[in-house]
């Protein structure tokens, strides 16, 4: 069957993963009833992730409530944030775990806060969106909350396969897109042993032109995945997972247009959707995962022990010639390249469920190796580097880091209408860093090296009254923290900047009345965002990271689902978020707001499924999704520039056949709105504003196949 729209991010609505007509959600990294966890979640399925026609991480955000992603010109190229806690410095705000793993880099030079992990959206169980503070459970760099991927496993009783295919037009697009996926699970014990593998493809075609080159359709993207899982349980007590995932994207161009100030054409006569690079500036990305976990139940405790590697390897080119190409006259490529290697070890003995009193308590490890190079080019209009001067610039920045943590969580149900839950991490980190900066030309070297270490204690505590089953108010307060590093080597430079800290308080209710025809989840929240890691100016004009500032983010948010009929549902989510800095230093004045952070943001939502005949059934369902005005940096900065909001029409269909064939059709941003998903100050195109383009309306029909 086909989901439509309105259950998106349904906090407390039937859209997850089921345990009768119960959703189950691992938050607190134990299997619960959502209405039962003190803590503000959504969760989108992966079907609802391909009846929508999504296909990355921007398509979805507006149907969380609290949740931003600003996409950076190609998938795998976007920032995360929750509350208003965006990552204004140079690392992540939002942890990402792959099931039970954290991904992504927690230091600070390797730019995890734009390469989110954006997987394609097959063989995904749902997403679990964690808002607030996340460190007693998830640790470092969770300080706006967690965004968790959880897959699908292998079925041990039966065999399953299915198949997409897909194709879909993007106006501006002269080509036809297409994408399929396939997927097979096959029993190899009954009820013991079972394995799974997946592939998918998608091929996107450009929608930007370039005006200078005359090159029509240059953002065309392709993205492809696999996945292979094992699932073995030759006890009752006793399961082993393992799984393997690979993922890659390349884009000829990345989707970046420049545009005036004020929204004014690139050129006279040029066309919303247009740029003017001299040079290709593609972005290439392959990631890789490797986990295996083992779990056995004492009866009393259930212990357990996952272990994952993953390897991030990135490169992509700017177009720096307007910026460097002047001091030799010629074409400045600037080609970076990032590496990032990961392990991670944790251990959990988690107690049996409990009417009175539950517990877990754990010990993680994490051990990253980076690489982060970087090559200004100096090349002839011949594109034949230039004797003497070829390479301008080069930049190195490998750097390692390590994390110890301990924590535990505890639940005391002190009555049947009275819980509280506490837990407490502590967690040491220890951290290298080399850098290496030459001008040839110039006949500059600087480079140093740097180490740091860092210890840091976070809690959480949240106490929530039952009402009924059905209803449950809560408040929570929480800490979480986004580690610092050591400084760039140069002379009057601090050695090290410290971690970020966030203390979180919220009360919430999630409700649902008239035999759950009506169910709301809301929350209030306040965040104190306490020494920013910022950028100030040293010895010779050259910028380097301090702890200087505060900020606050506070606001509301609403989930509402109706049902009024069998089949018909409708459905709203609501975010207010006012997120300003509140103290005033060089990188901030006190009451600016912060960057890319919509005060209101909102998605309404109808759907309504029927039968047709004794064996066929159909779905149709629309949305609108509003996201509201942004400012591209603080509002003191000079590079700080107005970003409009966008309002998008989605409509989606299906009939499915005896079970097995469904057939959907879907049109994404029907009215095709030139909203803007973040534009900002154009670093390497002086004079221009460069802005990353909502996809223009988009016409798609599949073809599903299940048995």
């Amino acid at each position: 069957m086909c989901t439509a729209m309105p259950a998106f991010a349904q906090d407390s609505a039937d859209t997850a993963a089921r345990d009768g007509n119960e959703i189950v959600v691992t938050a607190q990294k134990r299997t619960e009833r959502l209405q039962d966890v003190p803590i503000s979640i959504s969760v989108v399925t992966g079907e609802q992730m391909q009846q929508s026609g999504g296909s990355q991480l921007t398509d979805y955000a507006a149907y969380v409530p609290g949740l931003q992603v600003d996409n950076a010109g190609s998938p795998g190229r976007s920032t995360l944030s929750l509350r208003g806690v965006a990552p204004i410095g140079p690392s992540a705000t939002v942890g990402i775990y792959l099931d039970d793993a954290p991904i992504g880099s927690s230091g600070i030079y390797n730019r995890s806060q734009i390469f989110t992990l954006d997987l394609l959206p097959y063989d995904i169980e749902r997403l679990e969106v964690l808002r607030g503070p996340q460190g007693t459970l998830y640790g470092a760099s969770s300080i706006g909350g967690l965004f968790k991927y959880v897959t699908v496993q292998p079925d041990l009783r039966d065999l399953k396969a299915k198949a997409t295919g897909e194709v879909f037009t993007i106006s501006n697009a002269d080509d036809m897109g297409w994408a399929a996926s396939a997927m097979v699970s096959v029993p190899i014990i009954a009820d013991e042993l079972a394995v799974s593998g997946s592939y998918s493809r998608r091929e996107t075609p450009g929608f930007i032109d370039n005006i200078l080159t005359g090159e029509k359709d240059v953002n065309d993207a392709v993205q492809q995945g696999a996945r292979a899982a094992l699932l073995w349980q030759p006890d009752p007590a006793l399961t082993i997972k393992l799984s393997a995932i690979w993922q890659k994207t390349d884009s000829d161009n990345q989707g970046i247009l420049y545009e005036g100030f004020g929204g004014t054409p690139l050129a006279a006569g040029a066309a919303f959707l247009s740029t003017n690079n001299q040079l290709a500036d593609p972005f290439n990305s392959e990631f890789q995962y490797y986990s295996g976990s083992i779990a056995y139940d004492f009866g009393f405790a259930e212990l357990s022990s996952t272990t994952s590697y993953s390897k991030l390897d990135i490169f992509e080119v700017s177009d720096a010639s307007r910026v460097f190409g002047g001091a030799f006259g010629g074409l400045a490529p600037f080609p970076s390249e990032l590496l990032q290697k990961k392990f991670t070890e944790e251990v959990r003995l988690t107690s049996a469920p409990s009417t009175s009193f539950e517990w877990m308590v754990g010990f993680f490890f994490t051990d990253e190796d980076n690489t982060h190079s970087q090559i200004v080019r100096a090349l002839d209009f011949s594109l034949n580097p230039i004797p003497g001067v070829d390479p301008f610039a080069i930049v190195g920045l490998p750097n390692t880091y390590k994390e110890y943590a301990v924590f535990g969580n505890a639940t005391w149900k002190l009555s049947e209408a009275f819980h509280l839950t506490g837990g407490l991490r502590w967690a040491r980190n220890d951290q290298t860093f080399t850098q290496l900066t030459e001008i040839p030309l110039a006949g500059l070297s600087i480079g140093g090296d740097g180490t740091s270490r860092e210890e840091v204690v976070t809690y959480s505590v949240s106490p929530q009254f039952i009402i009924n089953p059905d209803t449950m108010v809560y408040a929570r307060v929480a800490t979480g923290y986004r580690p610092g590093g050591p400084n760039v080597a140069l002379p009057g430079f601090p050695t090290t900047v410290g971690s970020e800290r966030v203390t979180s308080y919220e009360a919430g209710i999630k409700a649902a009345f008239l035999d759950r025809a009506v169910s709301i989840d809301a929350s209030v929240f306040m965040l104190d965002w306490d020494d920013l890691q910022t950028s100030a100016p040293f010895a010779g004009g050259i910028n380097g990271l301090v702890n200087a500032g505060t900020a606050r983010s506070k606001g509301v948010e609403a989930a509402l689902r109706i049902q009024p009929v069998a089949g018909l549902s409708f459905g709203w989510n609501f975010a207010y978020t006012d997120a300003t800095c509140t103290e005033t230093t060089a990188a901030c004045t006190d009451g600016d707001q912060l960057p890319n952070v919509p005060k209101v943001s909102t998605a309404m939502t109808a759907d309504y499924a029927f039968a047709l005949g004794d064996s066929a059934s159909a779905r149709v369902g629309g949305s609108v999704r509003i996201v509201g005005d942004r400012i591209s940096a603080v509002e003191s900065s000079p590079l700080a520039v107005p970003v409009e909001g966008f309002a998008t029409l989605d409509l989606n269909a299906a009939v499915t056949f005896g079970e097995r064939w469904t057939v959907r059709a879907y049109a994404r941003n029907l009215t095709n709105e030139e909203g803007r998903i973040t534009t900002n100050v154009a670093t390497t195109n002086p004079g221009f504003l460069a802005t990353i383009p909502l996809q223009p309306r988009t016409f798609g029909v599949a073809l599903d196949l299940s048995f």
